[in-house]
C-alpha cells in the first residue's frame, strides 16, 4: 500500500497495525521524522517512510502497489492534478486501485464562519485556478508558525479529470453530508461524525472516489 501525503503518519501506522505493508510519503522532513519515531515506539516494522514531493516521487522511487490512498485535506497542496493522476497510475499495479477521501469542493466555497450559523455566503470562487497564499501554517498537529504556503481549491472536474489523465477510470464516486470531527460540521451524530444541522441532507461535506487502471482487458 502506498500512502501519499501521509503527514505525521498516524493513518499509515494504523493500516500497518492492521496488516498492511505500507510505504508512506510526505514533503515535510519533520513530519516523516515524527512518523518514523512513532512507528518505532509502536514496534511497527512493515512500514517505510519517504521524504518527497509527491509530484517528484518518480525521481526516487520505483515500486508498484496494490492500493494507493490519500486522505483529507491534502490534494489542495498540489498545483497539478493531471501530473498527480499520472503518478498514481505509474505506481499502481494493473489489478490495483486508488482511493481518495477528502473535503467536498462545493462546501469549500462558503465562508466557514457562517456554516455553523446556517449562513451560506460564498467566500472562495469555485473555479479560481490561482492558489490562496497564507503566511502561517500548522495548528491542528503543531503550533502555527510563520511561513508562506499555497493552497489550490480544486473543483470536482479537476479531480476526476486528473485521474482520467493518468488512464484511470472511476469505479465509484460518493458524497456525504457528515465527516470526521475537525473537517467541518458543528455537532456530532450518534456515530461521532460531524454535521451542520441546518444543512443535513442538503449539502455535501466530503467525498470519496475509487479508481482503477484502464487496461486492455477492461476495454
Amino acid at each position: 500500500m502506498l500512502h501519499l501525503q501521509c503527514n505525521t503518519g498516524a493513518d499509515s501506522i494504523l493500516l500497518a497495525q492492521k496488516g498492511a505493508i505500507v510505504t508512506a510519503v510526505d514533503l515535510v522532513p519533520d513530519n516523516i521524522h515524527y512518523a518514523r519515531k512513532l512507528a518505532k515506539e509502536l514496534d511497527i516494522d512493515e512500514i517505510e517512510f519517504i521524504v518527497s514531493d509527491v509530484l517528484e516521487l518518480m525521481n526516487i522511487h520505483k515500486e508498484k502497489y496494490d492500493i494507493i490512498i490519500t486522505f483529507d485535506g491534502v490534494i489542495g497542496w498540489l498545483p497539478d492534478l493531471n501530473k498527480w493522476g499520472k503518478i498514481i497510475s505509474n505506481y499502481l499495479k494493473d489489478d490495483g486501485y486508488f482511493y481518495l477521501h477528502d473535503a467536498h469542493p462545493f462546501i469549500m466555497v462558503f465562508d466557514e464562519g457562517g456554516l455553523p450559523k446556517g449562513n451560506l455566503t460564498v467566500k472562495y470562487p469555485y473555479f479560481d485556478k490561482d492558489a490562496d497564499l497564507d503566511t502561517h501554517i500548522g495548528g491542528y498537529a503543531s503550533e502555527a508558525k510563520q511561513a508562506d504556503n499555497y493552497y489550490w481549491g480544486h473543483s470536482i472536474s479537476t479531480i476526476i479529470n486528473g485521474l482520467i489523465s493518468g488512464n484511470l477510470y472511476i469505479t465509484y464516486f460518493n458524497e456525504y453530508d457528515r465527516c470526521v470531527k475537525g473537517m467541518g460540521g458543528s455537532i456530532l451524530d450518534k456515530d461521532g461524525l460531524a454535521f451542520y444541522p441546518d444543512f443535513e441532507q442538503k449539502l455535501p461535506l466530503v467525498l470519496s472516489i475509487k479508481a482503477k487502471k484502464m487496461t486492455k482487458n477492461i476495454l
